[in-house]
């Protein structure tokens, strides 16, 4: 099975989470801070997601899930303790042509969530399309010690210059800033083994 990788746009996007524990907790925390419009369908709920649902930053059913939960859906998680209830979560969500991912079962997942390093606008997310996770973890950590928070300033400021490049017209000259730009001779200091030169820079 090849996975096609690509960073989504959530904002505004109706996503479904099915439980809420713990687990849950933490697949919303994420899709909040992405801007998705969430729905919990949970009998009961962690303080964590009450205390969301009552300052509206997401709407909490409860009760037992159905698949008209599942109406207008983007995507949902399955994130109860029952494999039994993410499965049937799942086998409704491929009717409806609803993307899911079954929380710690890759057989009813249509999509993984990666260990992600993140640095403001910097992300790199590491996958091994669900074979292990663990291992995953331990390669997010290892980048983390490589990428350092000057990361973050560093990908703003690129992301600037280039926004000024852009702002000229069209020409060689042009082509050859961007290329410059994101190939710059000198690298944020820091982290374990953060490159201070690149050979080949413009």
């Amino acid at each position: 099975m090849s996975l096609f990788a690509m960073m989504v746009k959530l904002t505004g996007r109706t996503c479904v989470v099915i439980g809420a524990g713990s687990v849950a907790a933490a697949k919303i925390d994420g899709l909040l801070a992405c801007g998705a419009r969430l729905t919990v369908i949970s009998p009961t709920a962690v303080n964590r997601i009450r205390a969301w649902a009552k300052a509206g930053k997401l709407v909490w059913h409860r009760r037992r899930f159905s698949p008209r939960h599942l109406k207008g859906a983007f995507l949902a998680i399955a994130a109860t303790d029952s494999p039994a209830i993410n499965a049937t979560v799942f086998r409704a969500c491929q009717t409806r042509k609803v993307l899911c991912n079954s929380v710690d079962d890759p057989e009813h997942c249509d999509f993984f969530y990666p260990a992600v390093v993140k640095r403001g606008p910097l992300q790199i997310a590491i996958s091994t399309s669900g074979r292990s996770p663990a291992l995953a973890a331990r390669l997010r950590r290892e980048l983390a010690r490589q990428f350092g928070p000057e990361w973050s300033a560093f990908v703003e400021q690129v992301g600037e210059q280039r926004r000024q490049v852009l702002n000229t017209p069209p020409s060689a000259q042009r082509k050859r800033l961007l290329k410059k730009i994101a190939v710059p001779a000198e690298f944020p200091r820091g982290g374990r083994t953060s490159p201070s030169k690149t050979t080949g820079a413009p």
